[in-house]
């Protein structure tokens, strides 16, 4: 096969190179004309003709270059601002969402002020609930206060505007709550204006529907009705009397024509409970 034959690459030369010879011929032709050798006409041909189309090159770089440089510089700033606006963003929301917590803790405290004075005849130590069982609303729950605070089984607990429910354990610095919507618990009430008695049980699937149960009523005077104010009674053997339960909300007669049932609306919402009262007597404790 015949070689084929590399064709020879031409020599570059480098920028760096041509800088450097039309420098060296601008000083050429600077000293022939300070000399007088060369026609200030043929420098200015010469200038015109080659050196200015140059310099043009080189000014329009050099703008391009300013241009980028100060399109980058602008970014940068912009960059820099937004990042501030950012932080300044989240300050704001954060000292926000303080605010919010602080209402609502104002708002807490509040309704507890107005429940602790309806209920003044009652020593009570405030707690914090800080845990509960997600899945069963505020079915249990535990608070910060325990046996050093003089906190005791059977303990009465109220929030909002009335009953939440009793201590059922007690830690040095800790108590568990059972509430009345549990579906083991049994409070025994009585309809306020005619003091006929009933038992008050928890659903928690009635609780679903923003209610809970009651049975056994007794109605002598058959007068009891929709909107009647429930309470705890005076045999109750935990509950301390007095203290609101809710308002009826259905009542049915039953099957054997002597008691009725049906469902209350409670008066508290064990779905946002954060702050509860512990009345420090006990039922066996009071004189009647």
């Amino acid at each position: 096969m015949p070689l084929v034959k590399k064709r020879p690459e031409k020599a570059k030369i480098p920028s760096t190179y041509i800088l450097l010879i039309f420098t060296f011929i601008s000083l050429i032709v600077m000293g022939l004309s300070f000399s007088g050798f060369i026609p200030d006409s043929f420098i200015r041909n010469t200038f015109g003709g080659i050196i200015l189309p140059f310099q043009k090159g080189v000014v329009a770089v050099t703008d391009t270059l300013n241009k980028v440089t100060e399109k980058k510089q602008t970014i940068e700033e912009l960059r820099a601002e937004n990042e501030l606006l950012k932080q300044q963003i989240s300050e704001l929301e954060e000292e926000n969402t303080l605010l919010y917590q602080d209402e609502y803790e104002l708002l807490e405290l509040r309704k507890l002020y107005e429940l602790d004075a309806s209920y003044s005849e009652y020593p009570k130590v405030g707690a914090r609930v800080v845990s509960w069982d997600t899945s069963n609303w505020f079915s249990t729950f535990i608070i910060d206060k325990g046996s050093d605070d003089g906190i005791m089984v059977d303990m009465n607990v109220i929030a909002g505007n009335g009953l939440v429910g009793r201590i059922s354990q007690v830690g040095t610095n800790w108590a568990q709550v059972v509430s009345i919507i549990e579906d083991d618990a049994h409070v025994s009430g009585m309809i306020l204006h005619n003091q006929c008695n009933l038992i008050v049980s928890g659903d928690l699937r009635l609780y679903d529907q923003g209610y809970i149960g009651f049975s056994q009523l007794v109605d002598t005077a058959g007068d009891a009705a929709m909107g009647d104010k429930v309470v705890t009674s005076y045999i109750s053997d935990k509950y301390l009397p007095g203290i609101l339960i809710g308002y009826i909300a259905t009542i049915t007669p039953d099957t054997n024509h002597i008691t009725k049932s049906g469902t209350i609306s409670p008066v508290v919402d064990f779905s946002n409970l954060s702050e509860v009262l512990v009345i420090t007597t006990l039922k066996e404790q009071l004189d009647y």
